[in-house]
């Protein structure tokens, strides 16, 4: 299979609830564990008439009362859990050629995918000109071999696959976000508006998220101060106490995906099954999952999905160095 065709998801209204939350802390042996905050649930008008087709149509949701946490799951969260239970995630373990036949013999081995940035303007249409798949790229190694989290304790995690992300939730007593309960939170309770912090953006009023400043790819002006990832809660959070909400890394939800919304008045929806969403993945690959909420790749001429109806497909063993993930737990 082409490497183009692993790249499909490497690109880049109202509300009304009534929510309220408290903060509930977790502690994993030594370190802090990720804090959470409850939301209690509500109704809201999910997605986006005003962007891509893939967010449509809007319709009306209900969710139940979760916990979820803060920020986005740091490097020194996600190393604990690696110490205590010696867990390997996808892009350490490489893949089996018996589950993925189609695949060249370079692409089973370890490793995951890694943006390059070009020297000059390219085509936005060939995500071949800036993604690569690195062998040895890893959680620990973002840049592959030779690079390391060392300093990146407070950063969130990539390189981890959807299954890597679930172990982890499972492991704190969570899951992962459903694509309704992610949305939810990230919109914070503002009613009707295009992004985290309200309707439009304007970055001389002060930067609101970790995105792509320049043209994408090739030319990267770091205005707001961070090339590639940025410790997590260093913007503003949104209504709801969340931090990153948009931008700096994509977060994996448990939704499989399918190019649009299901209409509908729904309640805790959990999105469209398998074997539906497996219709629009490759042939060798099968079924995609869901990301949310864009990453520090996206840009206004490029992408543009640091928004909460944001959505883009991502398969089940491939990671990258701008995808991570946050955890909910569900209330008794």
């Amino acid at each position: 299979m082409p490497l183009s065709k692993r790249l499909l998801a490497y690109g880049s209204v109202p509300v009304v609830a009534i929510v309220c939350f408290a903060v509930w802390y977790t502690s994993i042996g030594s370190k802090p564990g990720p804090e959470f905050v409850r939301l209690d649930g509500g109704e809201f008008l999910m997605g986006s008439q005003n962007f891509q087709a893939e967010e449509t149509p809007v319709h009306p949701v209900n969710v139940r009362s979760f916990d979820i946490t803060r920020t986005e799951i740091t490097n020194d969260q996600f190393a604990k859990f690696v110490e205590e239970t010696g867990y390997q995630t996808t892009a350490e373990r490489g893949l089996s050629a018996e589950d993925f036949p189609g695949l060249p013999a370079d692409l089973l081995e370890p490793g995951s995918m890694v943006f390059a940035q070009p020297k000059e303007a390219v085509s936005l249409n060939n995500p071949n000109a800036w993604w690569r798949y690195v062998k040895g790229a890893s959680w620990q190694h973002p840049a592959g071999p030779g690079s390391s989290i060392a300093e990146l304790g407070d950063h969130p995690v990539v390189h981890v696959s959807p299954e890597d992300a679930a172990e982890f939730a499972e492991w704190i007593g969570g899951r992962l976000p459903t694509e309704a309960e992610w949305e939810f939170a990230a919109r914070g309770g503002i009613e009707g508006a295009d992004y985290t912090w309200g309707d439009s953006y304007d970055p001389s009023n002060g930067w609101k998220a970790n995105t792509w400043q320049g043209q994408f790819p090739s030319e990267n002006l770091a205005d707001d101060g961070h090339v590639g990832t940025a410790p997590v809660a260093s913007y503003v959070a949104n209504g709801y106490g969340l931090y990153d909400m948009a931008g700096n890394v994509w977060e994996h939800v448990a939704d499989w995906w399918v190019p649009g919304h299901i209409p509908g008045d729904q309640i805790d929806p959990t999105g469209p099954e398998k074997a539906f969403a497996a219709q629009f993945g490759s042939a060798s690959m099968g079924a995609m999952r869901l990301v949310k909420g864009g990453s520090w790749l996206c840009a206004p001429n490029f992408c543009l999905r640091y928004r909460p109806a944001a959505r883009q497909p991502v398969e089940m063993s491939l990671g990258s160095n701008h995808v991570g993930f946050r955890v909910v737990r569900d209330v008794d």
